[in-house]
């Protein structure tokens, strides 16, 4: 008989802590939704006078992929490739491990885009702000005004914010179209259940501070 307030006690401790624990798993639930949601943005532009496939290694597929479409209903007469010049897995066709530009031209082709409406830029890029400046020089040389960026979704703030700065003053309008995650990426709601959510979604807010304090 004298443990039975003992026992009671414990009961309602542990409903206590589990409640708790509930209450703080769905906060967190929340305010991850929020962050990744955060990082997900567009600009709409209609038609450009040249798409932009944004270098992604692993995220070639997602990326060509959603080009590709857009290709197909007119949004851009010519898709442009940049060149992060890093290899992808091994070609038997090939006997060689070709770069991930190359990757993204084939998917692109077997995606039903002409071969000549296909541009691989061959000037290296390692970063997202390298492939702005250089699209810009491209841009300029080319006469172009418009520009349409396919990059994936969790990408999508920085590049555009990115982009926005380099070309500010330039006359030339940039747009951007994502990938919606789920193919290649985790979903806003469960990407913290995912290594490659925590790469894609924490690791992208390190570099919106890295970029924003280096290049404001």
């Amino acid at each position: 008989m004298s443990f039975k307030p003992l026992q009671f006690l414990s009961r309602k401790r542990a409903r206590r802590i589990l409640l708790v624990a509930i209450l703080i798993l769905a906060a967190w639930s929340l305010v991850a939704w929020i962050a990744a949601r955060a990082l997900m943005v567009s600009a709409e532009l209609p038609h450009a006078d040249a798409m932009v496939v944004l270098s992604g290694s692993s995220l070639y597929q997602e990326r060509t992929g959603r080009a590709a479409q857009l290709f197909h209903e007119g949004r851009a007469p010519k898709i442009v490739l940049t060149n992060d010049n890093q290899p992808a897995g091994w070609s038997n066709e090939l006997q060689r491990n070709p770069l991930f530009i190359e990757r993204e031209a084939e998917e692109l082709r077997r995606a039903g885009v002409p071969d000549d409406e296909i541009e691989m830029l061959p000037q290296t890029v390692s970063s997202t702000h390298d492939e702005a400046l250089l699209l810009r020089e491209y841009a300029e040389a080319h006469g172009l005004h418009s520009l349409l960026i396919v990059t994936s979704a969790y990408h999508s703030r920085r590049a555009l914010w990115t982009f926005r700065k380099v070309f500010e003053g330039s006359g030339i309008n940039i747009g951007l179209a994502s990938v919606p995650p789920g193919e290649r990426t985790p979903q806003p709601a469960t990407w913290w259940l995912h290594l490659r959510g925590w790469q894609e979604v924490a690791g992208e807010y390190l570099k919106l501070i890295y970029y924003w304090w280096t290049y404001r």
